[in-house]
């Protein structure tokens, strides 16, 4: 009797391995929350379509049950998450990758604030989905089952939304569960298997307003940075300190957008006329510090994003788009595409999508200028937040109660 060779028999379990992990096209299958897993608006697939057919994209699925509202989606292990309210109540909706129903489960009462509907994307992390309530119910449940594990509050740290109810999605930093109840005790960290508050934020008070946290890595000492009614602050990631506040867009109608972060520059930008700021980051002391490197009116962004690429910042602007120069700010052009809405980058493109009409775009990412390399038109009602997801070779696109998912890979992929 032969006995194989352990080099062979390792060999033979990594392709096994292998096979299990596979995902079509040999794309990168997760994007597990908001502005995917990075927080960044980038999808790390490859062997993307350049261009469109005239008739777009092909459709492999769609489906009308996502209920109202406004949350964007979560791709994770197979699955596809968002949330809607139906009849009053907020729900958890999943679906297969071939677009088959999973389970529903109920977080809280839909939001009575105008606009109705959902706010916030899921987040994925670890076998467990975490999402805010408009209501400011924080839920954390199984991400296989919906099995319900814990929830808590806002009001339980003193905090109050602004106008429009909570918008935030919950960032995952370790073990902690991250969000903004507002007032004294301005941001929430949980431990994220139990529930219970490690930490909350101190140095300062502020409403949380409308856009989520984004972690950044900073000389090795992680930072947590995040809009507020208060302008933009900073806090170490370990303790909730504050580090560093710039009240750019203080007061402000609302501030919807998530900050974005490359090459030690923090970007934000929001709309009703106001702009943006390009923050330097240093070291000072044992602190961190940032310098305000240009503030622009050349992007005027409402709540569509904006995604930084190779030096270059690429985001909502008005009525349309522009693209800045990370280090100076300087505007390298300005188009109207699709008109107002949000977007995400994959592979070289930018994919865009209308917040009114349901009107996606691909498009070229260059500071040499935009061009569209092919539309799409999705049925819907009203006015969409929802922005485009690019997962696993597919394009998403959420337009009021439909879901749609769109084939983008390159034949053959």
């Amino acid at each position: 009797m032969r006995i194989a060779r352990p080099a062979l028999i390792l060999a033979t379990l990594a392709v096994l391995i292998a096979a299990s992990s596979w995902c079509p096209s040999g794309l990168a299958a997760d994007w597990s929350g908001w502005r995917g897993t990075n927080r960044d608006g980038k999808s790390a697939d490859t062997g993307l379509l350049k261009q469109w057919p005239d008739t777009g994209p092909t459709l492999l699925w769609k489906t009308d049950s996502v209920g109202e509202g406004f949350g964007s989606m979560a791709v994770s292990g197979g699955t596809v998450y968002t949330s809607g309210a139906v009849d009053g109540k907020l729900k958890i909706f999943t679906f297969e990758l071939d677009g088959k129903p999973q389970w529903q489960a109920e977080l809280d009462a839909a939001s009575k604030k105008d606009p109705g509907g959902s706010r916030a994307t899921p987040t994925i992390d670890q076998g467990n989905l975490y999402l805010l309530s408009g209501n400011g119910v924080l839920g954390c449940f199984d991400a296989r089952s919906g099995d319900r594990k814990w929830t808590r509050s806002a009001k339980e740290f003193g905090g109050e939304s602004g106008g429009w109810g909570y918008a935030e999605s919950v960032l995952i930093y370790k073990d902690l569960a991250v969000f903004k109840p507002g007032g004294k005790n301005c941001i929430a960290a949980l431990n994220k298997a139990t529930g219970q508050t490690v930490w909350t934020s101190t140095g300062f008070d502020a409403g949380p307003e409308y856009g989520s946290c984004l972690l950044v890595e900073f000389n090795n000492r992680p930072l947590i940075v995040t809009g507020t009614n208060a302008g933009i602050v900073c806090v170490d990631a370990r303790d909730g300190k504050l580090l560093w506040k710039n009240d750019f867009s203080a007061g402000n109608t609302a501030n919807c957008p998530t900050p974005a972060y490359a090459d030690g520059h923090v970007f934000w930008a929001n709309g009703y006329g106001r702009g943006g700021i390009c923050l330097k980051l240093k070291t000072d002391g044992d602190s961190v510090a940032a310098d305000v490197a240009w503030t622009t009116r050349d992007m005027d962004c409402h709540h569509g994003g904006y995604v930084i690429q190779e030096g270059y910042i690429y985001g909502n602007n008005g009525g349309g788009w522009a693209c800045l120069e990370l280090a100076t700010g300087k505007r390298m052009w300005n188009e109207r595409a699709v008109g107002k809405g949000s977007l995400c980058f994959a592979d070289g493109m930018l994919y865009l999508f209308s917040e009114n009409g349901g009107e996606g775009g691909l498009a070229t990412c260059s500071p040499e200028g935009l061009d569209i390399k092919g539309k799409i038109k999705v049925d819907g009602s009203g006015t969409s937040w929802a922005h485009p997801v690019v997962s696993g070779g597919r394009l998403y696109l959420r337009y009021d109660k439909n879901l749609y998912c769109f084939q983008v890979s390159r034949p053959g992929r």
